[in-house]
């Protein structure tokens, strides 16, 4: 291969290298836009949310009394004032049971 046609095989690489090049731009260009990529972010919200909920639904079912004991303490800790007003109450009630107020 003698200098002219080595220049010419390099210059066809270098079109070729350009052409991708160029494609590559507008491929890049299309997909961000900005309704592209918020829809790219929707779905993937979408998708996460989707698959957290999977993956919950497989751990309630491989562990329901762990659960189940989980979403009772969680209720507890929501409820924790009434709660406390509750057996506040009760142990006072209990607590003066035999008082001589009880009979006037």
């Amino acid at each position: 291969m003698n200098r002219q046609e080595s220049y010419r095989a390099a210059c066809a690489r270098a079109i070729a290298a350009r052409t991708r090049l160029n494609d590559s731009v507008a491929v890049a260009r299309v997909r961000l836009t900005p309704a592209r990529l918020k829809r790219d972010a929707r779905d993937q919200a979408v998708q996460t949310v989707t698959d957290a909920g999977h993956r919950a639904v497989r751990s309630v079912r491989a562990h329901p009394v762990a659960t189940a004991a989980a979403a009772t303490a969680f209720i507890a800790y929501l409820a924790r004032r009434p709660l406390a007003a509750l057996f506040g109450r009760l142990h006072v009630r209990w607590k003066t049971r035999n008082s001589e107020n009880d009979h006037g």
